[in-house]
């Protein structure tokens, strides 16, 4: 039985471990869940587990959830109760224990629903986790020690999604997250400098910053410190290193002089600016608790084009969110294709419980919302594939990724500075030598959908 899909991930390596006994880690959802994963991990290796690469080599199973949607809560579930059924099958009995998003949301509840989970830990718990597995094990004996301000983390690749806060404080009405990950709050300069130093001694080349509102770090450490602050101190740390800083989930409010200033003139810091808009019209926006409008977000977007030209736009935008007419839908349409984004993701509006929206009136049909969210995304695709090609002819910087064995010998694949990774397509290198981790002179030579094809640079 195949138990993850194409968007969960399991790591494959299988460490050698001081007790005898292994975890195996299956992670779903968006990056942020996989930082958490690495950082139970790190703690578990720390203590003296090893890892596993499959349900058979392991002695228990930690699946850490996402429940940012409903479709996202059922696939946790599904994909817990599909392991569950590996473990019956199996030689002995593997307890799982599930982490992270949706024992947040609906912790008090699952415990009946799901007697097949040994152990539930919350996303604000997870630094518990050796004393959890622990306890499921049935290990006795160790002292307990506060890891909650030690920077752990494993290294599996060239780029590393680094958080620079937890929490939301929007609370837009169509979301979940303040529910789930609690308030707002910053995460200490000095851990974040000393995980980023961390990577960068262990192999890492690209840091990507991430959090709910990355926007507002610092807003609430009383320091008067600022993103753009906070970009400038890690770019002294990657510098050395020639490293990259990518920041994701810059809401528009946050798009400040000071921090445009900072993208434009600091070399380490990539012109790759992710915006999420949601929607453009100011009665949507407003229903759905956010601020701005078509003219607002227009002023934003060529203010930024304007001051730092070459740069690349990502964006999000949701559909079908309740009373939206055909045709403020149709404003969003054509928003889309005037601003001509680089990268846009499309959502479907999803009705959650205990969200605002999820008992407003107009709620619009499935069928209705699913056709908008296929128009968008027809336009997303014709113009992101758009903007790829254009980036063909160009010299660039790759980091390499990984090595693919194909029909026609080894290709290499990586990505540049407009790729975000695991997210906006990549370099495809089909000669040249390198080794991952390597940052090689690519000449991009083709294109198809969002993947480009290169050519390593001889001597550069």
């Amino acid at each position: 039985m195949d138990s993850l899909s194409s968007s969960q991930t399991t790591d494959s390596a299988t460490t050698d471990t001081e007790n005898g006994q292994n975890c195996l880690f299956v992670t779903l959802g968006c990056a942020k869940n996989e930082v958490d994963t690495d950082r139970m991990r790190a703690l578990l290796l720390d203590a003296g587990y090893g890892e596993a690469e499959d349900v058979d080599g392991c002695d228990v199973v930690i699946i850490n959830t996402c429940s940012f949607l409903a479709s996202a809560t059922s696939e946790s579930i599904d994909t817990t109760l599909d392991l569950a059924d590996e473990v019956k099958s199996g030689v002995r009995s593997k307890p799982i224990i599930m982490c992270g998003c949706v024992p947040s949301r609906y912790g008090d509840d699952l415990g009946e629903q799901l007697p097949e989970v040994s152990a539930f830990v919350k996303a604000d718990e997870e630094d518990g986790i050796v004393s959890v597995v622990d306890g499921v094990l049935g290990v006795s004996g160790r002292e307990e020690q506060d890891e909650s301000g030690v920077t752990l983390r494993t290294i599996e690749g060239t780029s590393a999604f680094v958080k620079i806060s937890e929490g939301c404080d929007r609370f837009c009405a169509f979301c979940a997250i303040p529910y789930i990950r609690g308030r707002y709050h910053s995460r200490s300069e000095e851990d974040i400098l000393s995980e980023v130093r961390s990577l960068m001694e262990g192999g890492v080349r690209e840091v990507v910053l991430i959090g709910q509102d990355t926007g507002i770090w610092g807003s609430d450490l009383g320091s008067g410190k600022t993103l753009s602050y906070l970009l400038r101190r890690v770019a002294e740390v990657v510098r050395p290193y020639h490293g990259w800083i990518r920041v994701l989930y810059l809401q528009p409010e946050g798009m400040t002089d000071e921090l445009v200033s900072t993208i434009r003139d600091v070399d380490e810091v990539l012109p790759y600016i992710d915006i999420p808009i949601q929607h453009c019209n100011e009665r949507v926006l407003k229903s759905m608790g956010r601020s701005g409008s078509t003219e607002q977000l227009r002023e934003l977007f060529a203010r930024l084009r304007e001051q730092i030209p070459g740069m690349v736009l990502r964006t999000t935008g949701l559909v079908g969110f309740p009373g939206e007419t055909e045709e403020e839908f149709e404003e969003l349409l054509d928003f889309f294709k005037e601003e001509e984004f680089d990268y846009m993701s499309v959502f479907p509006y999803s009705r959650e419980d205990g969200t605002k929206a999820a008992t407003m009136d107009g709620q619009v049909p499935e069928d209705v919302k699913m056709d908008r969210a296929q128009r968008l995304l027809d336009v997303a695709e014709e113009l992101g594939f758009s903007a790829t090609a254009k980036h063909v002819g160009e010299r660039v910087r790759v980091i390499v990724d990984g090595v693919d064995e194909t029909d026609d010998g080894v290709e290499l694949i990586g990505h540049t500075w407009f790729q975000a990774p695991d997210c906006d397509g990549a370099v495809h290198i089909e000669s040249g030598e390198a080794t991952v981790g390597d940052v090689v002179t690519v000449d991009l030579v083709d294109s198809f959908c969002y993947e480009l094809v290169g050519e390593i640079v001889d001597g550069e």
